[in-house]
């Protein structure tokens, strides 16, 4: 199911350029609201978003199951909406192997198949047909494993008509003995992902949904494999539609239909998206994912007051409901309305809310916005170990150093126990951006050089050298880091828009580096450091209104105080002094000493 980009704030500001690059290099701290659907608590909350739109009854829904085995089921269902397959399958064995019950054990056999778990596929369904010896399908699964090579992926044994035969099979099966087919579709699309083209895994789904007509997940199926071969193919995404709108007349109600659809509305226009989730929402009110995927919408819209809202009543319909209580919270941080979200945050914390520090990492970077920067201390160090842990350590860093305890800061990250390459990494650009944020380049430049000779081609690494080096008007230096980084990532839009932007910006060769911005908006055409970079390319080739459309675009999807700077002077360029005027004072309220608004106001209005 494809999910609503994610919310990030990075761990290092700088310009939009560095910014992106950083987020897009995963040393990220914060996820926003669409990370709710991905937080355990939220999810429980939710219907199981792979259970078959109607049919089967949920697991234990006799009321026989123990309070461990049904916490078991429920992290195997809560791990499906992750895509977490290996771990669900696990949490269903282990929940039918304690409760004896077949259900649990035929769901994760076939979890356990579609997921690629060889082992555990073999004792699940040994498992099954201990639980009922006159079941034929786990035999089935058996013989299938047994004959296939030890060395070889369970799903991708034999050619692809064979891979087709095969589901043929477990599909026909699971219709004979009544157990329905909704399951298998909805993992299909996840159990053909290994498959080199997206067309063939459509083609293989509409040839297995064809016999199952009337199955809402069969026309559920073949919609997201057309809408996974992408948002420029007109007949995909003609056909996706055609499929998502028979999947909702057989399940009018089904709210993953229902985002999926959403999903395609999207692609040619937000607001599409956004009245329909609010009709469909409205006629089934107690339809949580439609109303969480609403407010994503309304997020993507920075619309915060209307998603805020949104929870806000779902958790006023439900006291008990702390994810809707947390919900709110994170909008809260978005809008910047710090007292409520730490309320809020602090409320969660007492009821014991959240998983992996989610709550006390929110907490902290509140605390840091807020300038309580010994405070933010204590609680970054109180996030548990977990995910979170390790980047709420090297944000510790950087609070010492706005306490002007930059040697402590220092001493602080060399202590760390980085046992990945990955964390080494990540100690040297933390402690290379206290070096930078106390505009000493010079010495980030040393720093990170040392750190290359351990880990020469770290992408990262080379990055961060690069913006030093330009700092330090070390054009060539900066260019040719930032060369290196596109050839080991020749696909990677923040790198290619960073080298192209340091051309435009810095050199006379703004041709070359237009058309390494070019390449980096066709990868990623919405981002709006990327449409600021292409604005300031048209203004630099004197092209003053493409360079307004596209820093108009950038600015509305990121009021950021650069992007202020590039737009206002391409309006006073045009004689729009007024208009120019207003853009760079909305941004000064807020990022008074910008150095590139500051210079660019002075240069200009002064």
């Amino acid at each position: 199911m494809p999910s609503r980009p994610t919310f990030m704030r990075p761990l290092n500001p700088g310009s939009p350029r560095y910014r992106s690059a950083r987020a897009a290099a995963g040393i990220v701290l914060f996820g926003g609201l669409p990370a709710l659907l991905c937080n355990t608590s939220f999810a429980q909350s939710l219907p199981v978003l792979d259970a078959p739109a109607a049919g089967t009854p949920a697991l234990g829904a006799t009321g026989s199951l123990t309070a461990d085995v049904f916490y078991r089921v429920l992290v195997g269902d809560v791990a499906l909406q992750r895509g977490e397959v290996g771990l669900a399958a696990r949490a269903f064995f282990e929940a039918a192997r304690e409760a004896r019950d077949v259900r649990i054990a035929r769901r994760a056999a076939e979890v356990a198949l579609l997921g690629r778990q060889r082992m555990l596929a073999q004792e699940s369904a040994k498992l099954w047909i201990a639980l009922d010896p006159s079941a034929e399908r786990p035999k089935q699964i058996l013989s299938a494993l047994e004959a296939a090579p030890p060395d070889k992926d369970i799903a991708q044994v034999g050619d692809g008509a064979d891979l087709r035969l095969r589901l043929e099979k477990l599909l026909a099966d699971s219709a004979v003995s009544g157990q329905g087919v909704g399951e298998i579709f909805l993992q299909l699309n996840r159990f053909l992902s290994q498959q080199p083209e997206r067309r063939q895994i459509l083609d293989i789904v509409r040839d297995l949904a064809s016999s199952y007509p009337g199955s809402a997940e069969a026309h559920f199926a073949v919609a997201l494999a057309a809408f996974n071969i992408g948002k420029t193919d007109t007949a995909a995404n003609d056909l996706a539609t055609k499929e998502i709108n028979r999947a909702l007349e057989i399940a009018p109600t089904w709210e993953r239909a229902a985002l999926l659809n959403a999903e395609l509305l999207a692609r040619q226009s937000t607001e599409a998206a956004i009245e329909y989730l609010k009709t469909f929402a409205a006629a089934n009110p107690d339809a949580r994912s439609a109303n969480a995927g609403l407010a994503q919408f309304l997020v993507e819209r920075k619309r915060y007051t209307e998603a805020r809202a949104l929870f806000q009543s779902l958790w006023d319909r439900d006291r008990d409901a702390r994810e809707f209580e947390f919900g709110v919270a994170v909008i809260s941080v978005q809008m910047k309305d710090w007292a409520t979200a730490e309320a809020l945050f602090l409320d969660l914390k007492r009821a014991n809310h959240g998983e992996n520090g989610a709550v006390e990492l929110y907490l902290a970077q509140i605390a840091e916005e807020t300038g309580r920067y010994q405070e933010a201390i204590d609680r970054y160090l109180a996030v548990p170990d977990g995910d979170r842990a390790w980047l709420a350590k090297l944000r510790v860093a950087a609070m010492m150093a706005k306490l002007k305890r930059l040697d402590e800061a220092r001493r602080y990250l060399a202590d760390l126990p980085a046992v990945t390459i990955p964390q080494r990494i990540q100690v040297r650009q933390a402690e290379a951006q206290l070096l930078r944020d106390e505009s000493d380049h010079a010495a980030a430049l040393v720093l990170l050089s040392k750190a290359l000779t351990e880990h020469p081609d770290a992408p990262e690494l080379l990055y961060d050298a690069a913006m030093a080096a330009e700092k330090l008007d070390r054009l060539e230096e900066a260019e040719a880091r930032l060369r290196r980084v596109v050839e080991l990532k020749p696909d990677d839009a923040q790198a290619l828009n960073a080298l192209g932007y340091t051309l435009v910006d810095r050199t006379a060769r703004t041709s070359e580096g237009f058309a390494l911005i070019e390449r980096a908006h066709k990868l990623s055409p919405d981002d709006p450091y990327i449409l600021d970079s292409l604005g300031w390319a048209f203004y630099r080739m004197g092209r003053l209104d493409d360079a307004e459309t596209y820093l108009r675009r950038a600015f509305a999807e990121r009021p950021d105080a650069e992007i202020a700077a590039h737009l206002g002077e391409v309006l006073w360029a045009k004689g729009e002094r007024t208009g120019a005027k207003e853009v760079w004072q909305s941004q000064l309220k807020t990022s008074p000493d910008h150095p590139v608004l500051l210079e660019t106001v002075r240069r200009l209005a002064q």
